[in-house]
């Protein structure tokens, strides 16, 4: 029986992870990575760390099986680099998604927002690759120094992996990754001209752009050559991992951050507060995605145990008990507010008073609720929603689960597999003839919680308060 290899470069770790032809998991390695973070709004991997990672993952795993038929690779989307064509040395870090040093720089471009969001899908923020990559071309002597020399590669984590990857050393990107520098025009699914020169990079630096599936090479393990087929993006390849789209479905992944997804088919939709992107390409046609996005998901569970110092796993226990205070509201910017307000919206603080156990339900109910609002501004884009799908790392966690299905007033699917950004990607690998079992999972009906319902009024109003002070 043949298997495929999705290759999932995360924001904390590298996985390679084997499925076979009829999406059963086989097999997986597992790689930690090294995060770097300098003040609030710096935070940086190692390229060569990064490759290394899934170099490891991809030997471990071929040297236990052969009979792999092709791999895919996916990355976090908004994560950039620079690096050397020739031989593939980094000339900056990877600069991550949650990076913002260049919002400054970036501020003088809001006259052009409209026209900005109109091009590409996203509104203007320096969470995607355009700031960060005039910040390295402005700071880095490295770069710019092969730019100069006509050697400078950059553009999205993606594209240098593949590079680093496989034999033949493309440089191509998907339309995934190639969206989020907020340089590629959706409507012509190739850069821009026109944001390429108001950006100020130079368009010769840039990858070819490609479809989703696409000849991207083959990748070396050992006496093996495994061909590269698919790259995406982690939150693209999530809605595939348990079949078709389906556009009364609103799909939901709770990792370092949080997405709420749903998908257009057919037609660019039109969502100013939301993002647009293609979620899919190939020489069959395309799929659009409208999707919403909480920056403080996991990584908000991580700014409290730094915080409070305290071990978020024990804690989690207690954070659902019957008898459990009222928790203080959690104003959740970390990494800064993301759809549909689209605001830094100053440091994340509690309201009101709490142990650590009522302080960490606060942090867990702000993701749900800020997965309520993206989830309202959703809901008139297709027809009523009947379900959430949801995963990632956190969509274990009952406190959470209960509180999202109340908010949505929709039931809501946990699926037990954990690793559906790997799940959807080796299924568009592989296009199954027949549908993949979705595998073991569990519903979770909405219950009425008027107490939830008070706080998230009480907590929403705040938020928006606090924002209308900083206009």
């Amino acid at each position: 029986m043949a298997c495929f290899l999705a290759l999932d470069q995360g924001g904390h770790a590298s996985r390679a992870i084997l499925f076979d032809e009829r999406g059963r998991k086989v097999d997986e390695a597992f790689r930690p990575i090294g995060t770097r973070r300098e003040g609030s709004d710096r935070v940086e991997h190692d390229g060569d760390e990064l490759v290394a990672s899934l170099e490891a993952c991809i030997v471990e795993v071929t040297g236990r099986h052969h009979d792999i038929a092709a791999a895919g690779l996916a990355t976090q989307r908004s994560s950039m680099v620079c690096w050397d064509k020739r031989d593939g040395k980094p000339l900056s870090p990877v600069l991550s998604w949650q990076d913002r040093r260049h919002a400054a720089w970036l501020a003088q471009f809001e006259p052009r927002g409209a026209w900005i969001r109109e091009r590409t899908g996203l509104v203007l923020t320096p969470h995607y690759g355009a700031s960060k990559m005039r910040w390295c071309l402005d700071n880095l002597p490295a770069v710019s120094e092969a730019a100069r020399r006509g050697r400078l590669a950059m553009g999205p984590l993606a594209s240098f992996l593949a590079h680093r990857l496989v034999r033949e050393r493309v440089f191509v990107s998907d339309p995934a990754n190639a969206a989020r520098t907020q340089l590629w025009d959706l409507h012509t699914r190739d850069w821009s001209p026109e944001l390429v020169e108001l950006f100020g990079v130079p368009r010769d630096c840039l990858p070819l752009s490609v479809t989703s599936r696409f000849d991207y090479g083959t990748l070396a393990a050992g006496r093996e050559s495994i061909p590269l087929t698919v790259v995406t993006g982690d939150q693209s390849a999530v809605p595939f991992a348990f079949g078709a789209l389906y556009p009364a479905a609103a799909y939901v992944n709770v990792g370092t951050g949080a997405f709420a997804q749903r998908a257009v088919h057919g037609r660019m939709p039109h969502a100013p507060r939301l993002l647009a992107s293609v979620v899919w390409s190939d020489r069959q046609g395309l799929d659009y995605m409208l999707e919403g996005t909480v920056n403080g998901g996991g990584s908000a569970l991580d700014w409290l145990a730094a915080e409070d110092r305290v071990d978020i796993a024990s804690l989690l226990a207690g954070a659902d008990a019957p008898d459990q205070a009222e928790p203080p509201l959690f104003m959740n910017t970390v990494s800064g507010l993301g759809s549909p307000y689209w605001r830094s919206a100053g440091p994340p603080r509690f309201v009101g008073e709490g142990d650590a156990v009522a302080r960490l339900t606060g942090v867990v109910e702000s993701i749900a609720f800020l997965l309520a609002v993206n989830l309202e501004e959703l809901a008139p884009h297709g027809p009523p929603l009947e379900r959430i799908v949801l995963t990632g790392g956190f969509a274990s966690n009952r406190a959470f689960l209960r509180r999202l299905a109340a908010l949505a007033g929709v039931r809501v699917w946990c699926s037990v597999e954990q690793e559906a950004t790997a799940r959807g990607l080796a299924r568009l690998v592989a296009a199954p003839a027949e549908p993949w079992d979705a595998g073991p999972g569990e519903w979770l009906e909405p219950l009425r919680d008027p107490a939830l319902h008070a706080r998230y009024a009480r907590w929403r109003q705040l938020l928006e308060s606090m924002i209308a002070l900083q206009a």
